[in-house]
């Protein structure tokens, strides 16, 4: 898939607010500092696009980025942030899990994992979660530049090995690199596969 356009929409802490239309979404979500919006940039061909931060879990909104005026990539406020204080991360979970349960619009949910980390508590809870409700995600692992080739490799092995103690089958991996663009053609290919899929929503 070509990326001609990509613009940003709105903010929003309400799904019940994102765009009314009917078009597929495709939303990002990790803990905070994973890369987030630097994949999303990097997916989009647009440096400034979504912003980054040095202060991890500055998100806290729902953003919604029109792409090719025809699709949606929904960047969700990052989890698990401890310096945040309880209430606020008691609104985030609303914010996040009333989206991916209520928004009729989500094709697929990009779960990101920190390439170089062992398999998370809150990761792997988070994806059991999603399990159990039936959400549709993909596993995108980042970051994969700021180690070996065989370091990254290892680590990402142990980390699927870690989720097939739990899950019959694995839903799909990718792999990527914001700064080397490692991975953009693979999500984009298959975004655009999904984007072929009739969007299904209640009448």
């Amino acid at each position: 898939m070509i990326v001609n356009t990509a613009r940003f929409v709105v903010s929003n802490s309400d799904f019940r607010k994102c765009p009314a239309e009917i078009r597929h979404e495709y939303a990002f979500i990790g803990r905070s500092n994973v890369g987030k919006s630097s994949l999303i940039n990097m997916l989009t061909g647009q440096k400034g696009l979504a912003m980054t931060s040095s202060t991890p879990g500055k998100t806290m909104l729902i953003n919604h980025f029109l792409v090719n005026d025809s699709w949606y990539i929904v960047d969700l406020p990052g989890y698990g942030y401890a310096r945040r204080s309880q209430a606020d991360r008691f609104r985030l979970e609303g914010i996040i899990k009333s989206y991916i349960l209520g928004r009729e619009q989500m094709t697929n949910l990009f779960v990101l994992i920190d390439s170089r980390h062992k398999p998370q508590k809150i990761d792997l809870e988070f994806m059991e979660w999603l399990g159990e409700n039936g959400v549709p995600f993909s596993i995108v692992f980042t970051k994969t530049d700021k180690q070996s080739a065989t370091a990254t490799d290892r680590q990402i092995g142990e980390y699927l090995t870690t989720l097939l103690e739990t899950w019959e089958e694995l839903p799909p991996v990718f792999r990527t690199s914001s700064e080397k663009g490692v991975g953009r053609e693979e999500l984009l290919d298959y975004i655009e596969q999904l984007n072929r899929l009739p969007l299904l929503t209640q009448e």
